[in-house]
């Protein structure tokens, strides 16, 4: 007789990615159950109330332009707001610090932008299908580093813009990929001020554990915290997923939406495809650290850049109190900034202010974190067009989702939705 599996489908992460598709399988009417390692959900987005507000440890920033979080937030009926607009902005040239209002930033690196990605619509012209072009196999040759350093700009704007493109990448710039940079402007419709507006400002105003709540609720499913995966079996006519605990489901169908880099960090019979293997083996840019500053106030609203050599290279504000002030800081290696370190932090901010009494500072190291092993996806050059296809593809009774490989805003919680929905669509088969 045979045997009925414990689900339909297991989910191998409660992060946004694995909740969208829980909801959508759960909707089709498959039995669905989430196995998320951590004794929270949401994976790389993560609400925590720290330093007298609630701050975002990962995942922020969204914008209307973002299609698949914005019908969520719409769904939902989830507020958006924004920081406060910065006074003054900070910025080196050479060493010398330079100030001024960040419309005066803007304009000293737009030049440098709009010709460091001059090319974007005509390589990935149709954002949604982003190696579609036979072309961009020659650019994904290249880092950031490569494409600024070919650009012939003075010391000033070189610094500007390396400071700008490390607060995108979270990486060091000669190790993320060019065609990074022309993902996120090709999906802001070739605009390099909407992809910087789009990917940096607007936020849910209850933060992601908002969505985060709302779509565990939604789901229908059973969901496990705690529930680290080991190892997955699926070369027969079932699944089975195997725990840190000693048990195990089996399921007609596995989800797996583990990040890029730790892809290898559960065994998998029979083993994964070889692009899933060197893209994990080869591991993503992205090394960097977000930091959360609580400095004495009263105090302006205030925007510094530096550059990629400095620890800090991007500070901003993102909330004001009376007597204080929050702000939200990024570097390019997190091994060379903690996360707790408060003499360090008043030492980086002194590369363009005195005046800051640090009291407090907390963060995430999400690349000692053994279920996330990165921050938000920046690929190395050449991983966009060896491995995109390859880390998507269905094996067997696999599926993979995951912001990692979205095809239109990858890093983004828009790339987890997206990926969510493609997999539970891939799973059930198309409307009708």
């Amino acid at each position: 007789m045979a045997v009925t599996p414990d689900a339909d489908v297991v989910i191998v992460g409660g992060g946004v990615a694995g909740l969208v598709a829980a909801r959508e399988l759960g909707r089709a009417g498959r039995r669905v159950t989430v196995l998320e390692a951590r004794d929270r959900l949401g994976g790389r987005v993560w609400t925590d109330h720290r330093l007298g507000r609630d701050l975002e440890m990962g995942g922020t920033w969204l914008h209307w332009t973002q299609p698949h979080v914005w019908a969520e937030i719409t769904r939902y009926g989830l507020g958006v707001t924004r920081g406060p607009r910065a006074e003054t902005a900070y910025w080196l040239a050479g060493g010398e610090v330079r100030t001024g209002s960040l419309r005066d930033f803007m304009d000293l690196i737009d030049p440098g932008m709009r010709r460091l990605l001059a090319d974007t619509m005509d390589l990935i012209p149709r954002p949604w299908d982003p190696v579609a072009h036979e072309g961009l196999a020659a650019a994904d040759a290249w880092s950031v580093r490569d494409r600024l350093d070919a650009l012939g700009l003075s010391v000033e704007e070189y610094q500007a813009n390396e400071a700008a493109w490390v607060g995108h990448f979270n990486a060091p710039l000669d190790e993320g990929a060019y065609v990074g940079a022309l993902r996120w402007t090709a999906a802001s419709a070739g605009h390099w001020h909407l992809m910087h507006e789009a990917s940096a400002v607007f936020r849910l105003t209850d933060g992601t554990r908002a969505l985060v709540d709302a779509l565990a609720a939604d789901s229908g499913a059973e969901i496990r915290t705690g529930a680290p995966v080991r190892a997955v079996e699926h070369g027969g006519p079932e699944a089975r997923v195997h725990l840190a605990d000693g048990t195990q489901v089996t399921a007609g169908a596995v989800v797996v939406t583990l990040p890029q880099n730790i892809l290898d960090s559960v065994a998998f019979t029979p083993p994964l495809g070889p692009e899933k293997r060197a893209a994990a083996r080869e591991g993503t840019a992205s090394r960097g650290v977000k930091l959360w500053i609580r400095v004495r106030g009263p105090l302006a609203p205030f925007f510094a850049y530096s550059s990629g050599a400095h620890a800090l290279s991007v500070v901003r504000t993102e909330y004001l109190g009376e007597d204080d002030a929050v702000l939200v800081a990024f570097g390019a290696d997190a091994r060379r900034m903690r996360t707790d370190d408060v003499e360090a932090v008043r030492d980086a901010l002194r590369v363009w202010r005195d005046d800051l009494e640090v009291l407090e500072v907390t963060g995430h190291d999400w690349m000692a974190d053994p279920y996330a092993g990165e921050t938000w996806l920046m690929q190395r050059p050449g991983q966009l067009t060896s491995y995109h296809r390859g880390l998507r593809r269905r094996e067997g009774l696999l599926h993979y989702a995951g912001s990692d490989n979205a095809d239109l805003w990858a890093g983004f919680v828009d790339g987890a939705v997206e990926s969510g929905l493609r997999v539970a669509r891939e799973i059930t088969g198309p409307p009708g």
